[in-house]
């Protein structure tokens, strides 16, 4: 009744046919259609923006194809078979997500060998120097994922590890070891970044919902190869399909979001813990912290009027048996905190 009084599947319908349903700043909310198959119709401002998702899609696999089959090259002749990603919030949280859990499939693994994939956020130097630990410059190549090349923290960590690139390699050899996910063509190329080794992502994917697009398409196809990034993108548009067309009463996104307004704003449980029993997903629960508590942490409602009560509830999660010898003693004996139990069926 509650999803009905809300006009939930009016609204599911608005997203997916590119309404400006993200009102504050006028734009559609589209990532479902990073992941939509290819002959998918999903408009914005009229126009169906699902060609040119694959168009990028298919640089990308081409690229990914070029770099994995040795034909990339570096400034001294070598083959890159390390890639640092540098990016933050959500150019940082989803990827790494899968990216850990993508360590643990066999095929994936083995589809990676010989090879390194890293990601750099903070911007304490230590940070940084991890992130290039035993790493040869030679070797490696650079992405920097900042949507305007504005981003601050993000430039500042790549114009250090531009640095590290150029004292070792020269000037010259930016072009053959950063590459870039952004829109602002004039700053990648000032940057010395070639442009056509930038990667386009779109205003109606928001930062947090950004993994399926070449944010994290580019670095995980580096990694993996793109065959089996589409297999995650699949299994994510699988997931659009039910989300749309399942009901309610077995409509798991829908549940767990039901779930958690009745637990905040009807219970008063400020908390959700987040407990995946399988190792792979043991980035979920940041993962989820972010795409919660940036979408539901606000003080006004839709409409921007202040809001009476508070909003969004407090995410945090640990692997299962880990948990269980930390915080567990306070869910068992000390507060009422909703937990959300998560397992691979196979």
């Amino acid at each position: 009744k509650l999803a009905e009084a809300a006009k939930l599947k009016e609204k599911i319908e608005k997203m997916f046919n590119g309404e400006k349903i993200n009102s504050t700043e006028n734009r559609s909310v589209l990532h479902v259609a990073l992941r939509a198959p290819r002959d998918a119709v999903i408009n914005s401002d009229g126009v169906n923006v699902v060609p040119e998702v694959w168009s990028v899609k298919d640089k990308i696999k081409q690229f990914s194809e070029t770099f994995r089959s040795g034909s990339w090259v570096g400034a001294t002749g070598k083959p890159l078979t390390n890639v640092v990603s540098v990016g933050i919030g959500g150019s940082f949280l989803g990827p790494l997500f899968v990216h850990t859990a993508l360590q643990t499939d066999p095929e994936a693994a083995e589809s990676a060998k010989g090879r390194q994939l890293r990601f750099l956020a903070n911007v304490d130097p230590v940070d940084v120097a991890r992130s290039i630990k035993d790493l040869d410059p030679e070797t490696t190549l650079v992405v920097v994922v900042s949507k305007t090349f504005t981003t601050a923290e993000t430039m500042l960590n790549a114009r250090t590890i531009k640095e590290w690139i150029v004292s070792s390699l020269g000037p010259q050899a930016v072009s053959k070891h950063m590459i870039a996910v952004s829109t602002n063509l004039k700053l990648v190329k000032e940057f010395g970044i070639d442009p056509n080794n930038a990667f386009a992502f779109w205003d109606w994917v928001g930062g947090r919902y950004s993994v399926c697009s070449a944010v994290g398409v580019l670095p995980l196809s580096l990694q993996y190869g793109f065959p089996i990034v589409q297999r995650f993108l699949e299994g994510a548009s699988s997931i659009d399909n039910h989300f749309r067309t399942a009901s309610f009463e077995k409509n798991i996104p829908v549940l767990l979001g039901l779930l958690s307004v009745w637990n905040v704003s009807f219970l008063g449980y400020p908390a959700r813990a987040i407990l995946p029993y399988s190792q792979a997903l043991e980035k979920l629960a940041p993962h989820i912290q972010q795409l919660s508590m940036e979408s539901n942490g606000k003080g006004v409602s839709i409409d921007g009027v202040p809001l009476p009560y508070e909003a969004g509830e407090i995410d945090f999660g640990e692997p299962g048996t880990n948990g269980q010898h930390s915080f567990y003693q306070l869910i068992h004996q000390g507060r009422v905190i909703p937990c959300d139990f998560y397992d691979a069926n196979k």
